[in-house]
C-alpha cells in the first residue's frame, strides 16, 4: 500500500485547517481511503487467484492487504468519537471477517460473487465514515484526494475487467465498469486543469497516453483477455499518480 497519506499527514502538519477538521478527521479519512482502495484490490486480485489458483503469490498478497484492512479499522475505531462511524465500522469487520473466511476456504463461482458483494459493502461503508469526518479542503489537499481517488479508480475498472472475464459478465458489471472508466477520464481532465510546472506536465501528459492505451484495452475485455498484461499496465499508471500525489503533498 503506498505511503502517500502518511506523507499528507506530516504536511498537513504544518497546514492551517478549517475549524471542523481535527488530527482525528485526518486519520479517519486517510483510513477511509485505504479501506476505498483495498475493498476493490482485494477482490480484484481474488478474482484473479479464482481462475489461477495455483498462483500462491497472490493469496500471499490478498492476505497482506486483509492485514493491513484490519490496521485501517483499528486505527478509525481508536480515533472516532461518532457513534454511526462505530456501527458502520462494526458491520464492515463483520464483511472483513467473511472475507477472511472465504480466502481460507474452496475457491468457486459462488465464493467470487459473495467476494464482489463484500467489495461494494466495504466501499459504501468507507464512503459513510469519510463522509461524517469531512472538512473543507484547501486545493492543494483537494488535488490529493484526487489522485487518490484515480488510484482507487484504476482498482475498480480492473475488478469488472476481471469480473466480466470470469464468469460475471452482467449488464450491472458492464455499467459500473463502463462508469468507472467515465469517472477516470472526468478525474483526469480535472488534473489537466492544474497548472504543473514542466517536468509535471511531461509527467500529467504521460498519464493521459498511459490511459488511452488502458482504455483501448479495457473496451476491447470481452475479445482480448490479457489480465497479467493489464494489472502491469493499471500498476504502472498508479505509479504515475503516485508522484503527482507527492507533488501535492509537497506542495501545501
Amino acid at each position: 500500500m503506498k505511503k502517500i497519506f502518511y506523507i499528507f499527514l506530516l504536511f498537513l502538519g504544518v497546514t492551517l485547517f478549517s475549524e471542523a477538521a481535527t488530527r482525528g478527521d485526518i486519520k479517519v479519512i486517510e483510513a477511509s481511503e485505504n479501506i476505498r482502495y483495498l475493498s476493490q484490490k482485494i477482490v480484484k486480485d481474488y478474482l484473479f487467484f479464482y481462475k489461477n489458483q495455483n498462483r500462491s503469490e497472490v493469496k500471499h498478497g490478498l492476505n497482506r492487504a486483509l492485514s493491513k484492512m484490519t490496521d485501517d479499522f483499528r486505527i478509525i475505531a481508536t480515533t472516532t468519537k461518532d457513534g454511526d462511524t462505530k456501527d458502520i465500522l462494526e458491520f464492515l469487520a463483520y464483511s472483513k471477517d467473511q472475507i477472511e473466511q472465504i480466502f481460507n476456504g474452496n475457491s468457486d463461482k459462488e465464493q467470487a460473487a459473495l467476494m464482489l458483494d463484500y467489495s461494494e459493502t466495504l466501499l459504501e461503508g468507507a464512503d459513510s465514515i469519510a463522509l461524517a469526518h469531512k472538512y473543507d479542503f484547501s486545493e492543494e489537499e483537494r488535488m490529493l484526494m484526487l489522485t487518490k481517488k484515480i488510484e482507487y479508480l484504476l482498482e475498480r475498472v480492473t475488478k469488472y475487467y476481471m469480473a466480466i472475464n470470469v464468469g460475471f459478465d452482467t449488464p450491472t458489471n458492464k455499467e459500473q465498469m463502463k462508469d468507472t472508466m467515465i469517472k477516470i477520464e472526468e478525474s483526469l481532465v480535472e488534473i489537466s486543469l492544474y497548472d504543473y510546472p514542466k517536468e509535471m506536465k511531461e509527467l500529467q501528459s504521460g498519464i493521459n497516453k498511459s490511459w488511452r492505451i488502458n482504455s483501448m484495452f479495457l473496451n476491447r475485455s470481452e475479445t482480448l483477455f490479457i489480465p497479467k498484461l493489464m494489472f502491469g499496465s493499471i500498476d504502472f499508471l498508479e505509479n504515475s499518480i503516485s508522484e503527482l500525489a507527492l507533488y501535492h503533498s509537497k506542495n501545501q
